[in-house]
């Protein structure tokens, strides 16, 4: 695995590139994301779904999407833990770095193959479903290998982690740190530029795939449907074809329709 092998000591010894890279780039992200959901909500919210293709194909849509994103939930909770929380907290409460690793590389090599697993699904029901395939756009093709691309390498840096062995590249004392330090806006070039290569790959795509977020159909990620959780519930009614005139009919339960639809039906 290719790697940086040198870890800068100071400003001095940090190219160019590196600035730019892990200095500029994740703010210019940001910009694009947040700019690009302004404008999709403003000027597209017809615009702002799923496009849901699950009319054509059901069988391996019942299989696939929970699998991805149950995955994907889990993948993004590891991705959390991992750095944003720092590696003194969990050794302060206890957890050796031994069985923090142990754990992150259990759960997250599952939870990495089995979006891995439901993506790879997603994509092989679009591809052989005619109609599915037919409602796929260029936009829906670029996200889709964008995405792949970000959990492969995901899953790379995670394996890669498991024949290293103890010798493998902490990340919580590299990419964590710098990660951190985007949101007071004192980004830590440095500790970024000393991860491997695997991980720089990894963290581009993944800016990558932010960058096209708001212009693809994952924009519905930001629309999670919470109200759902809160609605009143629905009552259904049916009338009573045995009432008479003379029966009294109690609060909220009186009869639903319309007098002509009600006397063809009799």
């Amino acid at each position: 695995m290719l790697t940086f092998e040198t870890e800068p000591s100071s400003a001095a010894e940090l190219s160019a590139l590196d600035t730019v890279l892990w200095g500029v780039l994740p703010f210019v992200m940001v910009v694009v994301l947040v700019g690009g959901l302004i404008w999709r909500y403003k000027y597209d919210q017809f615009g702002w779904t799923t496009r849901s293709s699950q009319l054509y194909e059901s069988r391996l849509l019942r299989i696939a999407s929970p699998l991805f994103h149950f995955g994907l939930l889990a993948v993004i909770a590891g991705h959390f833990f991992g750095l944003v929380i720092p590696m003194a907290w969990t050794q302060a409460v206890g957890m050796s770095q031994e069985f923090y690793h142990f754990n992150a590389l259990l759960v997250g090599g599952i939870a990495g193959l089995g979006t891995l697993g439901g993506i790879l699904l997603l994509i092989y029901r679009r591809r052989t479903t005619g109609p599915v395939f037919m409602a796929t756009t260029k936009n829906d093709k670029t996200m889709y290998v964008v995405l792949t691309a970000a959990i492969v390498f995901g899953l790379w840096t995670t394996l890669a982690s498991v024949f290293e062995g103890e010798h493998g590249h902490n990340y919580r004392e590299t990419v964590a740190p710098w990660f951190r330090s985007l949101f007071v806006f004192q980004p830590d070039i440095g500790a970024m530029a000393a991860a491997p290569f695997s991980f720089h790959l990894h963290t581009l795509i993944g800016m990558a795939l932010f960058v096209i977020w708001p212009f693809t159909r994952l924009v519905h990620a930001f629309t999670a449907p919470l109200h759902y959780l809160f609605r009143p519930y629905i009552v259904y009614r049916s009338r009573d074809k045995h009432r008479t005139s003379s029966t009294p009919v109690r609060r909220g339960w009186s009869p639903v329709g319309t007098k002509d639809r009600d006397t063809r039906s009799r």
